[in-house]
């Protein structure tokens, strides 16, 4: 929730701001217009400071927060909102004493007065351990798990934003993502993040960056699992690919990312994946979709793409079945990041045997491998000598032909590079080897021919 603190200039003290809490505490009948200038001075962050330094300041505030006059409680909110905005640890934890009001207020009738007191909290903790230590006693847990029932989306997205900053607080493993699981908040994120489309693209994102703190600093994502997440996260990635072709809804990069993200996690911690081409197919059309605007979901979407390839010969097979070995290659040049990761999937596929390896050498892939060889990025060159190795374990011929293509040199240049050398010496010795007897996959070429 972005601040506005520093676009204001500093009052004068100890003169207005002084002279506007008085005012404020004397109970003067024009107490909403005094407040609505605190509130305005309260943008600088430098006059934060100093109120809260005010003797009876957050006192007064609170009072007014308490108030039984609607006006004056929604000013006070908006005073209270403005000092949450400060990155001053001491400003947060001047607010301690008001964390309790803005619990309660959540259940409220005002929406404006809930969205301001979520917002508020969550400006809050992101601040100070003070106050998340303060608010978890308190019942904020309980308190969001029911404010997550909202029919309004405005308050969805406030709740959201609150449980994203607890959930990546330094303390949040041990101490905030137990009461999360431990509550009815999962299911109703779960639910949420998988209606994004049509409950509302907002809270959708705030919920799926939320699940994905609790994965990846999770372990065992027991509860999780028992939800359905894999399957429910995939259905997603389904539907959010099938609105592609009908033109991409605005925003909608922002809730594939941590989608991508939440399943390529949970895949990795547990292996475990339902088995539908479909998948792959959605993973190729976002890619296609956002690989100019938003090149940065390339790697969410290949990192996805590993997961599901690694030790899994469903998915290997129907990347080569599906067509989509084309598509892949074509993402070998898009990044650093981008290179290894086409190539550790193109590892996974070959470490299944000779007949995916002969699939892999049908496209052209020894002259694209080659120039790979002289990359700078030393992980990059390893994970093409893996593939390298892969390839000619499975099928021979293909040392042989790598060696017509000038690939000998290009594996000599690395036999003084101390963290490559090992690996460029025993591919130097499997292309040194004089062509035997048929392989393997010869004799599936000529079986298939």
């Amino acid at each position: 929730n972005a601040g506005s603190a520093g676009s204001s200039p500093t009052l004068q003290f100890p003169g207005q701001v002084l002279e506007l809490l008085r005012g404020v505490q004397r109970g003067s009948e024009d107490r909403k217009r005094l407040l609505g200038r605190l509130r305005w001075a309260l943008q600088n962050e430098e006059t934060q400071q100093k109120f809260v330094r005010l003797d009876g300041s957050i006192r007064t505030l609170t009072g007014l927060f308490t108030s039984s006059l609607a006006e004056l409680q929604l000013e006070a909110a908006r005073c209270l909102h403005e000092l949450s905005h400060s990155s001053v640890p001491t400003v947060a934890e001047a607010c301690l004493p008001v964390t309790s009001y803005l619990l309660t207020y959540l259940s409220g009738h005002s929406l404006e007065l809930t969205e301001l007191c979520l917002y508020t909290l969550g400006n809050l903790v992101v601040e100070s351990a003070a106050v998340r230590k303060q608010l978890l006693p308190q019942g904020i847990i309980p308190v969001l798990a029911s404010c997550i029932q909202s029919p309004h989306e405005a308050v969805l997205e406030g709740v959201g934003y609150v449980l994203s900053q607890l959930l990546q607080a330094k303390e949040a493993p041990t101490e905030i993502i137990p009461l999360v699981l431990d509550s009815p908040l999962p299911q109703h994120m779960l639910r949420l993040v998988c209606s994004g489309l049509k409950a509302g693209m907002g809270a959708a994102v705030e919920f799926a960056w939320c699940l994905h703190y609790i994965i990846c600093r999770q372990e065992d994502n027991v509860v999780l699992l028992a939800l359905g997440a894999v399957p429910a996260l995939s259905s997603l990635l389904l539907d959010l690919a099938s609105q592609i072709p009908q033109g991409t809804p605005e925003g909608l990069e922002l809730l594939v990312c941590p989608v991508l993200r939440c399943l390529s996690n949970l895949l990795a911690q547990t292996g475990c994946q339902g088995q539908d081409g479909r998948l792959l197919i959605a993973l190729f059309l976002i890619l296609q979709c956002f690989l100019q605007q938003h090149p940065f979901l390339i790697q969410e979407c290949l990192w996805l793409l590993n997961n599901l390839t690694a030790d899994d010969p469903f998915f290997c097979s129907a990347l080569l079945s599906l067509d989509l070995l084309p598509a892949l290659l074509q993402l070998l040049t898009c990044s650093q990041m981008a290179t290894v990761l086409v190539l550790t999937v193109l590892c996974n596929v070959a470490e299944k045997g000779a007949l995916q390896c002969q699939r892999l050498l049908q496209q052209p892939l020894l002259p694209q491998l080659l120039p790979l060889l002289s990359l700078p990025d030393p992980e990059a060159v390893g994970q093409c000598l893996e593939l390298l190795h892969l390839l000619f374990l499975h099928c021979p011929k293909a040392a042989a032909d790598f060696t017509r293509q000038g690939g000998h040199q290009a594996l000599e240049q690395h036999q003084g590079t101390p963290e490559l050398q090992e690996r460029a010496q025993a591919l130097l010795d499997m292309v040194r080897q004089p062509p035997g007897a048929p392989s393997a996959c010869q004799a599936t070429l000529a079986v298939s021919s």
